[in-house]
């Protein structure tokens, strides 16, 4: 991932205007775009999850003293509706790679001191002095789990008070660790958050559209 960032970095010197900062940018659009279908994948099946919600509920209750039977129905349930209660977390697995090598290569990124400034930042390797990027990737964060808390919405009581609890805390944790991060960093996470928000609301409204 280091290398990826200094061939976009090269990219940008070629284009005449060296920046880490664009460099940062074209590596974050690059990274979602080959992710994207991943995010997709992730989206649906937390969609078909939502639609099924009710059935599953009537299935608990009918069978609630019979954890055999309720199990062989939903496995009946999946089958019928093509849902498949894993498929939204194999995404988050393989991506995980993806996270945990940009999280290194940004953190340790080796800048030229003549080109490290980016904007308001005088250096991409240190922290946000304005405390900008740490609001901007705490609210980022928030807008995220807001939006699939939606999708959710159906879930049982204590699913959703949980997931309140965690629309609140996730998003202040994650300002916080951003406050120590170098600033190059915390520019991917906010990126990355926003590429998302659009992916999400793209394939929200073509739903809603019945597409």
């Amino acid at each position: 991932m280091t290398t990826f960032l200094t061939y976009c970095y090269t990219v940008t010197q070629h284009a005449g205007y060296p920046s880490y900062g664009i460099a940062i940018i074209m590596l974050t659009v690059i990274i979602k775009l080959i992710l994207s279908p991943l995010t997709a994948k992730q989206i649906k099946s937390m969609q078909g999850m939502q639609v099924i919600q009710p059935k599953i509920k009537e299935l608990q209750k009918k069978y609630k003293g019979n954890q055999k039977k309720l199990q062989e129905e939903m496995r009946k349930l999946y089958k019928e509706t093509g849902v498949n209660p894993l498929s939204g977390c194999l995404p988050i697995i393989i991506q995980m790679p993806f996270l945990i090598s940009i999280f290194y290569a940004l953190r340790t990124y080796p800048y030229d001191p003549a080109f490290e400034s980016f904007l308001w930042l005088s250096s991409l390797g240190a922290p946000d002095p304005t405390h900008v990027l740490p609001v901007l990737s705490a609210v980022s964060t928030f807008l995220i789990q807001k939006q699939m808390t939606g999708v959710q919405a159906n879930e049982g009581e204590g699913q959703g008070s949980q997931q309140k609890i965690m629309q609140i805390v996730m998003p202040l944790f994650i300002g916080w660790i951003s406050w120590r991060f170098p600033s190059g960093l915390v520019i991917y996470w906010v990126l990355s958050n926003v590429f998302q928000w659009a992916q999400q609301m793209i394939m929200f409204r073509n739903t809603s559209k019945g597409e």
